[in-house]
C-alpha cells in the first residue's frame, strides 16, 4: 500500500512537470487538455449544439480563447435541475508581456518593450534569466493558425544598476516601470549580422501590397521573429502576430533540506488549477465512480483573474453561467423532451443546489514578518488547504460552506486551516465573490499556503499538492450525499 508521504511526493513531482511545461495560460490549458484526454474526457466545442452529445456517465471538456477551460463529468442519475459540485481556479499569473511594438534600442543594446500584467512584485524580475513563450498566429494553407511556442533558452535580462552607482539601492530600490523595466535582448552589433532568412523576410515584406499595420520585423527585432518562427516550425514570413509572455527559465524544483518545499514561478495560481484538474480526474478514476451520482462534477479555470476577470474568458464573463445553463437543461435529455418554459427553471434550480469552491493560493505565515498576520490565523505550509474568510466579502466563505468542507476533509483525512487578514491590513480577492454574484451559488474560498506571492520565484509546500487533490476528489465523490444535510434557505 502506498503511504501518504510517497503519494505526496508523487503528486508534487507531477505538478512540477506540469508547471515547468506551462509558462503561459495557453500552455497551462493545453497541458490540462492532455491530462483530461488521457483520462478519457471528450472535447466539446462551445459553438456547437450539444443536443444528443452529452450522456450520463461520461466526461467532457471545452475551452474558450485557449486560455480558460471547463471540464465535467455527468452522474448516471443526473436529471435537469440537479446540483453541480464546482471547483473554480485561474490560469494566469502576474507577468511581463511583449508590447505590440517591442523593438527598442539604447546605448548599443537591443531591448524589448514590455507591459506589466497584474500586480507583480516587479523588483524580483531583475537579474533573472528570462525567455518568452505564448501563442503565435501563422499563415498555413491559406488559414491563420495558432501555435504554442516556448523558447527554451535565456534571451532576455533586466539588469540592476551597480551598487557603486546607487548607494541607496539596498534601502530603497525604486524604478520607473515604463523606462527602467526594458529587458536587454543582446548587443546592437549582433543585429548587423542578420541571417539570410532575416533578410529574405524583410525583403518579402518590403515588396508586399498595402498592409494596414507595419510589418512584424518593423515592430519587433528580426532576431526575435526568427526565434519565434523556429520555435513554431514555420518560415519567418509565415509569422503574422503573437501574444508573448516573459518567463523565468529556471525550472520549478523541490526545495528545503528534505524536499518539503517547492520553489517555482506561477504557484499562484497554477498549483490550485492543477489540483482542480487532478482532483476531478482522480474522482472518476474508477469506471463506476459516476454510478448512483445524481450531480455533475465540474471544474472551471479562468484567464485574467489577476487583472479583475473582466474579459470574455474571465470569471466575470458568461463562460461558466452559460455552461451551467446548458447543462442544467440538456444533460441526458433530448431537446424535444424539454419545454422552453422549463429551461430557465432548471437553471435556477441547479444554481441554488450547487456549490463552488473558489481555489486560489493563500498566504502562509512569514517568519520574518509575523507581525503582519492576525495572531490566531497563521497558516503553515504543508498544513493543508487554507479556508479564507473576510467579513467584507473579499472572500465568499460562510459557516455552512465551512461545515460542508469539514465533512469532505474528514472523509479524505485532509487537514484544514483558517485565515483572516488583520483589521489594519488590506485584503486581496478571488473569483469567488464574482461567481457567487453571477450564479447565486453557495461559495467557499480556499487555497494552499505559500510565501512570496506574486514574486517571480514563489515558495509552496510539497505535501499541499496532494492535500488539495485529495480534498477535491473527495468533494466530487461525496457532494451528492453531503449537500442535502447542510442547507440554509
Amino acid at each position: 500500500m502506498v503511504s501518504r508521504m510517497s503519494r505526496a511526493k508523487a503528486y508534487a513531482s507531477d505538478f512540477l512537470s506540469f508547471i515547468n511545461a506551462s509558462p503561459t495560460p495557453y500552455h497551462h490549458v493545453d497541458n490540462a487538455k492532455k491530462l483530461l484526454l488521457n483520462a478519457g474526457f471528450i472535447e466539446l466545442k462551445e459553438r456547437d449544439s450539444w443536443a444528443g452529445k452529452i450522456e450520463r456517465g461520461k466526461k467532457y471538456f471545452l475551452t474558450r480563447n485557449a486560455s480558460s477551460i471547463i471540464a465535467f463529468g455527468v452522474g448516471q442519475d443526473w436529471v435537469p435541475g440537479n446540483g453541480i459540485a464546482i471547483v473554480g481556479a485561474h490560469t494566469d499569473s502576474p507577468s511581463l508581456r511583449l508590447k505590440p511594438v517591442s523593438k527598442k534600442s539604447a546605448e548599443h543594446y537591443l531591448q524589448v518593450g514590455v507591459e506589466v500584467y497584474g500586480g507583480g512584485l516587479w523588483h524580483t524580475w531583475f537579474d533573472r534569466d528570462l525567455s518568452v513563450a505564448g501563442r503565435v498566429f501563422v499563415s498555413e494553407g491559406g488559414s491563420l493558425v495558432p501555435k504554442l511556442i516556448k523558447i527554451n533558452k535565456p534571451i532576455l535580462r533586466i539588469p540592476t544598476l551597480a551598487i557603486h552607482l546607487d548607494r541607496d539601492a539596498n534601502t530603497k530600490f525604486e524604478f520607473n516601470r515604463e523606462t527602467m523595466l526594458f529587458p536587454i535582448a543582446g548587443l546592437a552589433e549582433a543585429e548587423l549580422n542578420k541571417t539570410e532568412a532575416d533578410s529574405i523576410a524583410t525583403d518579402v515584406e518590403a515588396k508586399a501590397d498595402f498592409e494596414p499595420l507595419s510589418s512584424m520585423t518593423e515592430r519587433h527585432h528580426p532576431k526575435i521573429i526568427s526565434l519565434v518562427a523556429g520555435a513554431a516550425g514555420v518560415p519567418i514570413s509565415a509569422v503574422r502576430d503573437f501574444e508573448l509572455i516573459l518567463y523565468d527559465t529556471q525550472p520549478g524544483t523541490f526545495g528545503g533540506m528534505s524536499d518539503e518545499l517547492i520553489y517555482s514561478q506561477r504557484l499562484d495560481n497554477q498549483m490550485m488549477s492543477y489540483c482542480a484538474v487532478r482532483g476531478l480526474i482522480d474522482s472518476m478514476a474508477d469506471t463506476e465512480a459516476l454510478a448512483g451520482d445524481d450531480t455533475i462534477r465540474l471544474i472551471s479555470c479562468f484567464d485574467h483573474e489577476e487583472i479583475g476577470s473582466e474579459s470574455a474568458q474571465g470569471a466575470r464573463s458568461n463562460f461558466l453561467p452559460s455552461i451551467v445553463k446548458r447543462l442544467s437543461s440538456l444533460s441526458g435529455i433530448p431537446d424535444e423532451d424539454l419545454k422552453a418554459s422549463s429551461i430557465g427553471s432548471f437553471y435556477e434550480q441547479t444554481a441554488i443546489k450547487s456549490f463552488l469552491i473558489s481555489a486560489d493560493m493563500a498566504h502562509a505565515v512569514h517568519p520574518n514578518y509575523s507581525a503582519r498576520y492576525e495572531s490566531s490565523h497563521r497558516p503553515q505550509m504543508n498544513g493543508g488547504p487554507v479556508i479564507k474568510i473576510n467579513a467584507n466579502q473579499r472572500y465568499s466563505t460562510n459557516s455552512p460552506g465551512i461545515l460542508l468542507l469539514e465533512e469532505v476533509a474528514r472523509i479524505s483525512k485532509t487537514p484544514l486551516q483558517l485565515f483572516v487578514v488583520r483589521n489594519d491590513s488590506s485584503c486581496g480577492s478571488t473569483i469567488g465573490p464574482a461567481l457567487a454574484s453571477l450564479l447565486g451559488t453557495r461559495t467557499l474560498d480556499l487555497g494552499n499556503p505559500q510565501l512570496s506571492m506574486h514574486s517571480i520565484r514563489e515558495t509552496g509546500g510539497a505535501a499541499d499538492v496532494e492535500h488539495a487533490c485529495s480534498l477535491f476528489s473527495a468533494y466530487f465523490n461525496n457532494y451528492a450525499k453531503i449537500e442535502g444535510t447542510i442547507f440554509v434557505e
